[in-house]
């Protein structure tokens, strides 16, 4: 069974750049679809970026060409690259991981489990 941890969070400055990693200690991350999904203070949780098991990607608008979703079946690690981070940037960053996994998912419902999440926090 899947079990996510994530790490690489922290304080940077606006135009500053983290890379956020999600390691799967049951080594089975090959057989998801992954995303990284967000929360700030207040809002909604959102989708960032998600990867099929064929490497498929999605992003949302906000962080389309500055955000990279990336996967390394043999570590079991999903990465999330940031750069030209913005101070709405800021939130708590989660790992999710999906059944389904040649398909997308968009919805926060469309994963089935999640980890522990990691802060990022970007000053201005």
């Amino acid at each position: 069974q899947v079990q996510l941890v994530e790490s690489g969070g922290g304080l940077v400055q606006a135009g500053g750049s983290l890379r956020l990693s999600c390691v799967d200690s049951g080594r089975t991350l090959r057989s998801y679809a992954m995303g990284w999904f967000r929360q700030a203070p207040g809002k909604e949780r959102e989708l960032v970026a998600a990867i099929s098991a064929g490497a498929n990607t999605y992003y949302a608008d906000s962080v389309k060409g500055r955000f990279t979703i990336s996967r390394d079946n043999a570590k079991s690690t999903l990465y999330l690259q940031m750069n030209s981070l913005k101070p709405e940037d800021t939130a708590i960053y989660y790992c999710a991981a999906r059944s389904s996994a040649f398909v997308v998912g968009t919805k926060s419902s469309d994963y089935g489990y999640w980890g522990q999440g990691t802060q990022v926090t970007v000053s201005s």
